[in-house]
């Protein structure tokens, strides 16, 4: 049998990678937006998400060992998709659509999405919900930053 650490680390590395493959070829539109002069950490997005969906497959892994093939632990598992799908539609959405409103409106349910799955595990382990932390705490600083590229790119929004 598989491990089920696994098989959460494949699922996420899977999703997180599809997003890469459904990216519209057109991402010239979304390289020529005017940025915030305080955005100097775009370079370590990329870093940053790949701790973010480290820690959300870790949350799940405490999750599924807690009590593992349970009808509550399948629901969280699917909650846990459906937080790491809305994540990676963030940017395929936004630029299919050449739309930061778009963006902005996943990254708010992401955000919604995410405090309700870190509610939902509390109960099941403290250290599952602090793993969901560092989701928490982007996602927010994400979605202000689209705001205001949104603010910067009136025509874009």
């Amino acid at each position: 049998m598989i491990p089920s650490w696994i098989i959460i680390g494949a699922v996420t590395f899977l999703v997180a990678l599809g997003s890469f493959l459904i990216t519209p070829r057109d991402v010239k539109w979304f390289a020529n937006l005017s940025r915030p002069r305080w955005l100097v950490f775009e370079p370590l997005i990329p870093v940053i998400w790949t701790v973010i969906f480290i820690c959300g497959a870790a949350s799940a892994y405490v999750v599924w060992e807690k009590n593992p093939g349970g009808i509550i632990t399948w629901l969280l598992m699917a909650l846990y998709l459906l937080v790491e799908i809305i994540t990676v539609a963030y940017i395929p959405v936004m630029l299919r659509f050449r739309s930061l409103k778009a963006g902005e409106i996943l990254g708010l349910i992401g955000l919604i999405s995410g405090v309700v799955l870190a509610i939902c595990v509390l109960p099941i382990s403290l250290m599952a919900a602090l793993l969901l932390l560092p989701y928490l705490i982007w996602t927010p600083i994400g979605t202000y930053t689209t705001d205001e590229l949104k603010e910067l790119n009136p025509q874009d929004a």
